[in-house]
C-alpha cells in the first residue's frame, strides 16, 4: 500500500510540475526512473532503467492534439516494478511500452472528458473572466493529475499481473475505438498547428512536403534538411529582392556562403 501510495503521488506531482513550468521535461524517462528509484530506495537501477527507456520513449512527444504512448506512466511503472520484483531493466523495457499504450488510451478519455468544457470556456474568454479560465484551467491539471495517480496507486497494488489481465481482457470493440481515435488526433493536432500558419502562399510548400513523403518515400530526415536548406533560399531571396538596390546582390551572395 505504502509503494503504491508513493508510486502515485510522484507520478500526479511529476504531471502537475510538467505543465505548471511550461513543459519542463521532467516527465522524460532519464527522470521519472530516477525519481522513482530514490523513493523505492534503489537509485542506482532507477538511473539504468531510465537511461534505457529514454533511448526507447526517445521520440514520444507529445505536439498539439497528438496523443503519443504515455511516456509518464510506462516509465513510472515499468521501473517500479522492475525495482519491486528485483528484476532489472529487461523487465521494465517489456513492461513500460504495453503500459505506456494503456495510459494512452485513458488520456484520451480524460482528453475527451475535458473536451466538454470547451464551451464553457469560450463563455468565460467572451467575458474577459480571467479568473474563471485560470480556475477551469487548473481544474482539468488537476484532474489529468487525478488520472496519473489512480493509474499508479492501483496498478502497483494489484500488481503486473493485474495490469496485464486487464488490458487482455479490455473489450475489442473498446480497444479498437481508441486505437482509432487515437490515430486520428495527431492529424488533428497537425491541422491546428498549421491552421494559424496556413496561407495562400505558403499550401505549396505543404503539398510539396506530402509529396516527398507519400510518392517518393523520402525520410523525415531527409525532408526536413530539405525543408531547412529550401528555407534558407527562400528568405535570403526574399531578402535580396528588397534591398536597396541591385548592386547588394553579389555581396549577399557571398554571404550566404561566408561561414
Amino acid at each position: 500500500m505504502q509503494t503504491a501510495l508513493i508510486v502515485g503521488i510522484i507520478l500526479a506531482l511529476l504531471w502537475f510540475i510538467e505543465k505548471m513550468l511550461g513543459t519542463a521535461m521532467v516527465i522524460r524517462p532519464i527522470v521519472v526512473s530516477t525519481i522513482i528509484g530514490a523513493a523505492l530506495g534503489d537509485v542506482q537501477t532507477g538511473l539504468l532503467v531510465g537511461a534505457t527507456l529514454e533511448l526507447v520513449f526517445m521520440g514520444f512527444i507529445q505536439v498539439g492534439g497528438a496523443v503519443p504512448p504515455d511516456v509518464l506512466v510506462g516509465a513510472g511503472l515499468g521501473t517500479a516494478y522492475a525495482i519491486i520484483g528485483n528484476s532489472g531493466a529487461e523487465v521494465a523495457l517489456a513492461l513500460a511500452l504495453p503500459i505506456a499504450l494503456l495510459a494512452q488510451s485513458i488520456k484520451v478519455l480524460v482528453f475527451i472528458i475535458r473536451s466538454w468544457f470547451m464551451n464553457y470556456a469560450m463563455k468565460l474568454a467572451k467575458a474577459a473572466n480571467i479568473k474563471g479560465m485560470i480556475n477551469l484551467n487548473i481544474g482539468g491539471l488537476l484532474l489529468h493529475c487525478a488520472m496519473y495517480f489512480i493509474v499508479g496507486f492501483a496498478a502497483i497494488l494489484f500488481g503486473s499481473n493485474a495490469v496485464e489481465a486487464f488490458v487482455n481482457n479490455i473489450p475489442d470493440a473498446i480497444m479498437n475505438g481508441l486505437e482509432v481515435a487515437g490515430g486520428l488526433l495527431p492529424a488533428v493536432g497537425f491541422a491546428l498547428l498549421l491552421l494559424p500558419m496556413m496561407t495562400k502562399t505558403n499550401v505549396l510548400y505543404f503539398l510539396l512536403g506530402f509529396s516527398l513523403l507519400a510518392y517518393m518515400n523520402i525520410p523525415i530526415l531527409g525532408i526536413t534538411l530539405f525543408g531547412v536548406v529550401l528555407a534558407f533560399i527562400i528568405v535570403y531571396e526574399f531578402n535580396g529582392k528588397n534591398g536597396d538596390s541591385d548592386t547588394t546582390d553579389k555581396e549577399d551572395e557571398e554571404e550566404l556562403f561566408d561561414v
